[in-house]
């Protein structure tokens, strides 16, 4: 499932968009934003853009209805195309069953320059939806919504405190560019509609995002029409929901792609040029799931505007306001992707589960980078505890549990629990959470655990370290009883001490009992169904090497017990806590 979900998407493929669009599951896609040449005799890669007119729509109406296919009953397709076209693609999307919303106008600067006619300065952007009762528009998310007049121009407090929706008239300024627009270091421009009194109004049908020219950083530097981000991320926004499919038919320089990750989405595109492909590869690797959108982004209702004059502590709390706004955004878009992540990964299995099955564990981490999520296999372990902890995966199902018995692990729990111990002291830590969330820290434990107690597998030996640490716990509430009955006579129980060596193990009875290892000072003590099975399963040199001790000096003492009547560990915890053992981790 994990497999085949990462080869449909994420990823952008060297194929013809008809070809592939019929390839996808019908009725499978959320979003759909075609910018597909406009047949002006522009030179693109791989595109013939001068088809004639007939040909030209009927390949238009082919992959528009391979989109209509792919697209779910409440898909969306957002389509832009220049004047020449923009009628009969309209017309031809309808006829296809596509309904309208929308008639959008992109204008943009730096248009293209004409001798005998006026410049051209704007394109078209038609808004349509498959089921006119249902589809997906986030208008009332506040991100999706801008400030008013009253609020933008008059700074009038009777203005709706949730403002108001774009108009159809786009204007969005670029990340950089040559000249003296810029109002201050905020990248605000002054020339947005929304910081003038004589502008388009905010809920038209006129969007002004200035086109990605070369001067600008946002300029992926390979393709001809490249779309502006801020223009891309309005209509994805409002279009989609996080995790949903959003599908380019033309991923040309791959800024639908970006996009779309940047803000927590899937994402498929299709592109006929290789060069492009490969660039638009190595683009979407540099970015991360949260990252910032690039160019200069209108004011929005998700964070406290700047465009009414303040004090300047007022104006001071403002821009703390919107740089904790903006910091928020990235760690909720990763949480988010975390929780696919997770959800792609677990098998129905918990979270601790996930964390220590090397399998899974790999899975999850493949997910976190399929996905784009910023950071590295540690950093995502942590925020996945986190999200537990913070109960934010409560109603994901687990019905798949780990059923590992005491019995089955007695052999290795002595090398468990003292590699366990040697590294929560190197690494000055007191949780095993830290350990297992730290991919490096896990093969060092499995690494010493293997030595001391070998035969287990990688899995076995880190649920085992699980169990102990959940036990103990319990366990050590229930020595204290003990303490109070035993403290008297636990000395002439435990038998005299003898050197720790292969006669003196041949001789140890096959039954279940305690016992303590120590040198010039007490190392471990343990209980055991079987003490001559555990202790001869108990590396002795991997032990004197690891806690820095002679191998003949070793000695162990013994006591033939019952465990279980008290529960597991909790005589165990009893004799660490007596003769304070230095490799037992409640010490």
């Amino acid at each position: 499932m994990l497999d085949t979900e990462f080869k449909l998407y994420n990823r952008i493929s060297h194929e013809d968009c008809v070809a592939g669009l019929n390839g996808l599951e019908p009725n499978s896609v959320d979003l759909v934003f075609a910018d597909p040449p406009f047949n002006i005799g522009y030179e693109y890669d791989e595109y013939d853009d001068r088809l004639e007119r007939d040909q030209y729509l009927e390949w238009s109406t082919n992959w528009m209805q391979a989109v209509y296919n792919a697209l779910k009953k409440d898909g969306t397709f957002w389509l832009a195309i220049g004047d020449e076209y923009a009628a009969e693609l309209k017309l031809a999307a309808q006829e296809i069953g596509f309904h309208p919303r929308s008639w959008v106008i992109w204008y943009y600067t730096f248009g293209v320059n004409c001798k005998n006619k006026y410049s051209r300065s704007h394109a078209h952007l038609f808004y349509l939806v498959k089921d006119p009762k249902q589809f997906t528009f986030l208008g009332e998310d506040l991100e999706n919504r801008i400030p008013s007049a009253r609020q933008l121009v008059y700074n009038d407090k009777r203005a709706n405190p949730k403002g108001r929706l774009p108009d159809d008239t786009w204007i969005i300024s670029p990340s950089d560019a040559v000249g003296d627009l810029h109002a201050d270091d905020q990248q605000t421009w002054t020339l947005r509609p929304q910081d003038l009194e004589s502008r388009f109004q905010s809920d038209e049908d006129t969007w002004y995002f200035p086109r990605v020219a070369g001067t600008f950083k946002e300029r992926a530097g390979f393709h001809g029409c490249q779309m502006p981000e801020q223009l891309l991320g309005r209509i994805i926004r409002n279009c989609s929901r996080e995790n949903e499919l959003v599908v380019d038919p033309f991923a040309g320089s791959g800024t639908t792609l970006a996009v779309a990750k940047k803000l927590g989405r899937k994402y498929l595109g299709f592109e006929l040029s290789e060069d492009y492909v490969k660039a638009s590869r190595e683009r979407l690797k540099k970015i991360s799931v949260g990252d910032q959108l690039d160019g200069s982004a209108e004011p929005t209702m998700s964070a406290p505007g700047t465009w009414a004059k303040k004090s300047a502590r007022a104006q001071n709390r403002t821009n703390i306001h919107q740089e904790e706004a903006a910091a928020e955004t990235p760690l909720r878009l990763t949480l988010a992707g975390l929780k696919e992540a997770f959800l792609a990964a677990h098998q129905g299995y918990s979270v601790d589960r996930l964390l220590l099955d090397p399998d899974l564990n790999a899975a999850f981490h493949e997910s976190c980078r399929q996905a784009g999520l910023f950071g590295d296999p540690q950093t995502w372990n942590l925020l996945l505890l986190r999200l537990r902890r913070d109960g934010e995966l409560q109603e994901v199902p687990c019905p798949r549990r780990t059923d590992m018995s005491w019995p089955e692990i007695d052999t290795i729990l002595s090398g468990c629990e003292i590699s366990l111990q040697t590294l929560l002291v190197e690494t000055q830590t007191n949780h095993l959470t830290e350990i297992m969330s730290d991919p490096e820290l896990l093969q060092r434990f499995n690494d010493r655990a293997r030595l001391l107690s070998p035969g287990a597998t990688t899995f076995k030996y880190r649920w085992a370290a699980v169990m102990l640490s959940r036990q103990t716990g319990i366990a050590h509430k229930r020595a204290s009883i003990l303490a109070a009955a035993y403290d008297d006579s636990i000395e002439r129980r435990l038998s005299a001490p003898e050197k720790l060596d292969d006669s003196l193990i041949s001789k140890l009875p096959e039954c279940s009992g305690l016992f303590l290892i120590a040198a010039d000072e007490p190392l471990y003590c343990g209980e055991t169904l079987n003490l001559k099975l555990r202790v001869e399963s108990l590396d002795r040199k991997a032990l004197a090497v690891l806690v820095g001790v002679a191998e003949n000096n070793l000695s162990i003492r013994v006591m033939p017990q019952t465990p279980e009547l008290f529960g597991e560990l909790a005589w165990q915890n009893y004799l660490a806590s007596r003769f304070q053992t230095k490799w037992n981790l409640n010490n």
